[in-house]
Formats: C-alpha cells, structure tokens, sequence
C-alpha cells in the first residue's frame, strides 16, 4: 500500500504459469460483473499477455474465445537455426499483431507495465512502453524451451525468474491497491517420473518461495491451487479453469471495495503501525521471562 490515504485506484499483477493463465480470465470477469474499474495493469509471462489483451480494450469475454489458443503447441514454432531454445515465440507475436495490432505499450486504454528478465546481467527489466509483441514475447520466454528476444541490445527471457507475480510494477506506476493473483498456490508439488520433473520442481520450488516474500507487498492476494491443471495444454478444460479464477476474486472483490472505501482508516492504522510499535517493554518481557522460564515472549 502506498503512503497517500487519497489513492484508492486499483492495480492487478498477473502472474506467470503458462496454459493455466486461463484462470486469469475468470478473475477479469468478476472484476467486470461487480463493476470495478481496473486502473492499472502488469504481468508477467501468460500474464503478460492476458494482461496485455485487456489493456488494450479487449473484454473478458473476447479474451475467452482466444482460450483454444493458449496452449503449447498453437502458441510455439520449431526454431530450426538458433541452439538457444526449442521454440520461437513468433506464434505468439503473429496473434498479438493479429488481434491488436503493432502497438506501443504506452497507447494501451490501460496503463500497463510488462515484467522480463535479462539472462545475462539477471536484472529485471519493465517495459511501460515500448513495442508491446515485443515485451510479451519476452515475458513468456520460458530458458531453454523458447528462444530468448534480443530489445533494445538486451537478451531478455521469461519475467518469471525476478517475479512471477509482478507486483512491484503496480507500486511504479501508481497504485494505490494492489491485487497479486498468484497461479501458482500449492503446497506440495506433482509426483516426479523422471529427471525433467525433478528440475521442474525445484525451479517451482525457488520461484514459488520468492514470489511468497514479494506477494508480502500486495494487498490482496489471489493464491490458486491449480496442481490439476497442465501447464501445456487445457484447452478440454477451459470452462472449469475460467471459474478456479472467477470464484475466489469473486469472493475478495467485497474486501477490495471496503479497501477503497477504508483506505485512510487502513492508512491511519498504518502510520501507527510504524511510529508507535505495540511492543512489550524490555523490562517487563526480562521480568516475565525470570518468573515463567518455559514461556516465550517475541
């Protein structure tokens, strides 16, 4: 949350997980059915692009019908002439230029900002303008499967590796509450067959961990447990992933609106929070930790 109790604009971070991004759409659905207006925008891989559709005017609905092609095998092309990954995005980049045209980002109906990462210096790099195909394909660059895309001089692949649910920008671009909504909320992680899905899980594992502590920055966080669900392809599915979306966002937009209706009560608190910590003198936690030995006091 950021310091100004009069900003109550409302940001929503996508995040990555591949074919499962269908659960965004039913989070932008919810949004649209209560009427509460979006006004900021970022993602990060399949949220990225999902992201990016809405921003540009797209609806949840015509998103929707784009949901046969958000699996592995529409979305890639073989690349026949680089080692650097099996695939190329430009799949991708012909649907985005199909659908919305060959835009900037800073044109889009909705301000948006696009997490990538660069696979040289490891930094993370945000596009808030920009070719917008571009950006998305990068962002969804996953190493060593697609091929990564060289902006600007830059070698940039999936935003994923920095922050998967990519909060942080919203706080950049101005808003004031922040929704993380968090594709990845397991607690335990599929069977492993073979050595592919070992590394798998462990690359889950490290990104899940860390996208946790960054979540820690949202104000309402969206943790989805879609273990069930491929990461390639759920295209016989898209109905009942659409809903894994739907119904917890539709559950929390009650909670959202209270936010913006509270926002400087929570400010207040806030500020009390900071100068005033409602902790236990030393001295009394010293006297207490002499009298009752086995008690312990933080």
């Amino acid at each position: 949350m950021k310091w100004n109790p009069f900003n109550t604009s409302i940001g929503l971070a996508l995040g990555g997980g591949a074919a499962k991004g269908i659960a965004h759409i039913g989070v932008l659905k919810a949004f649209e059915e209560e009427q509460v207006e979006i006004s900021y925008l970022s993602g990060t891989s399949i949220g990225a692009l999902v992201a990016a559709y809405y921003a540009f005017g797209k609806s949840a609905d015509d998103i929707l019908e784009l949901g046969e092609q958000l699996s592995f095998k529409r979305m890639t092309s073989f690349s026949l002439l680089k080692m650097s990954g099996l695939f190329t995005t430009d799949q991708i980049r012909t649907m985005i230029h199909r659908d919305l045209g060959d835009v900037s980002i800073e044109s889009a109906h909705i301000p948006l900002a696009i997490c990538t990462t660069d696979i040289i210096s490891g930094e993370q790099v945000v596009f808030e303008k920009g070719n917008l195909a571009d950006a998305v394909c990068a962002s969804v660059a996953v190493p060593g499967v697609f091929v990564p895309v060289e902006v600007n001089g830059r070698t940039l692949v999936d935003g994923g590796i920095v922050e998967n649910v990519p909060v942080s920008l919203l706080e950049d671009l101005g808003a004031g509450i922040i929704v993380g909504i968090d594709l990845n909320g397991v607690i335990k992680y599929p069977e492993p067959s073979n050595m592919l899905d070992v590394l798998s899980n462990a690359v889950d594992i490290c990104m899940d961990l860390k996208t946790r502590d960054q979540l820690k920055r949202a104000d309402i966080v969206i943790s989805l447990d879609l273990t069930h669900y491929s990461r390639s392809d759920n295209t016989d599915c898209i109905d009942k992933l659409v809903l894994e979306g739907y119904y917890p966002m539709k559950a929390k937009i009650h909670k959202l609106l209270w936010f913006k209706r509270a926002n400087l009560l929570r400010y207040l608190l806030k500020i009390i929070q900071e100068i005033i910590p409602l902790k236990i003198p030393e001295l009394i936690k010293k006297r207490i930790r002499s009298t009752l030995p086995s008690i312990k006091i933080k």
